[in-house]
């Protein structure tokens, strides 16, 4: 396929996308109300001021109100919901365009992985994106457990979802790091034995990603994003391990390094019948041999 034919492909994918990802926005921006108090019901279950207290009340342990600050801040609110829940609804449609557009590049076997792949990885960023919300109230309880006695808290809607999209971002990204290893380790690019060795700098590294990744930072809030990504890197490991076995059976080089010689097999076999070999010219009386044409033959 020529360039331009390649960009055509890449736009009509990319229209593809991004019509997905509107329709469900619009839908999303319908029933933004709904969608708004979903995400913020547990946050103002765990730390919400009830009546009576807060703002112009008396409250015997902090706890918190989620404010639009502004005039446009309702509206602008709903565009960020909607475009938030348009882009994690729709991952199916725009992660299978992104596959669509590779797989003409791909053999047939390579086409059967990155669909695996691409249904494996929609799950995994959903789950990632449902254990940002389970946290939310445990982040926002520690937070808010910081502000002393005489002070009120007011959340920002606005600071509030952007929070809440970059956790949401954040975790399901991280819970796509097994599935970019597994898919290095079927391209030949690292081996699970490897991986395997990698444990111990892997666990700080995702101990220390975790730490950064919350917004509060805490042990626990830590622990909960980091403990299934060490589960999902040991599973990932052992399936790197397996398809390294799997590999070795089918292919009894492949465990050679580069400058290995693999073993030969010198058994001697039969030759069988012996064809006969043709006179070549100049042998044979009937042929006068090569004809020579300025002192050169047909060979010259």
């Amino acid at each position: 396929m020529p360039l331009a034919e390649h960009l055509r492909e890449l736009r009509n994918r990319l229209l593809k996308s991004v019509v997905a990802i509107i329709v469900v926005t619009v839908v999303a921006l319908i029933y933004y109300k709904q969608i708004a108090e979903f995400l913020t019901g547990p946050v103002i279950d765990s730390v919400g001021c009830k009546k009576g207290e807060g703002i112009g009340g008396e409250h015997t342990q902090p706890c918190a109100q989620i404010t639009a600050n502004g005039l446009l801040a309702p509206f602008t609110i709903m565009l960020k919901v909607g475009l938030m829940t348009g882009v994690v609804v729709s991952s199916p449609i725009w992660l299978y365009q992104l596959w669509a557009f590779l797989a003409p590049g791909l053999h047939s076997h390579e086409k059967k992985y990155a669909l695996g792949f691409v249904a494996a990885g929609v799950p995994l960023f959903l789950a990632g994106a449902w254990l940002a919300y389970a946290v939310l109230p445990t982040t926002a309880g520690a937070l808010v457990g910081l502000t002393p006695e005489d002070w009120d808290n007011l959340f920002p809607a606005d600071e509030f979802f952007d929070i809440v999209t970059r956790m949401v971002i954040v975790f399901g990204l991280a819970f796509e790091l097994p599935l970019l290893l597994v898919l290095l380790n079927f391209g030949g690019v690292i081996t699970g034995r490897r991986m395997l060795g990698w444990w111990r700098g892997m666990v700080v590294g995702i101990t220390v990603f975790a730490a950064i990744a919350t917004p509060t930072g805490d042990p626990l809030t830590m622990s909960l994003l980091a403990a299934p990504i060490v589960v999902l890197y040991f599973g990932a490991t052992g399936i790197c391990l397996f398809n390294d076995r799997r590999r070795r059976r089918a292919n009894p080089d492949a465990g050679l390094s580069d400058d290995e010689a693999s073993d030969l097999d010198l058994t001697p076999a039969a030759i069988g019948e012996i064809e006969p070999v043709s006179p070549s010219r100049g042998d044979d009386p009937e042929d006068p041999g090569p004809t020579r044409r300025n002192g050169y033959d047909d060979i010259t």
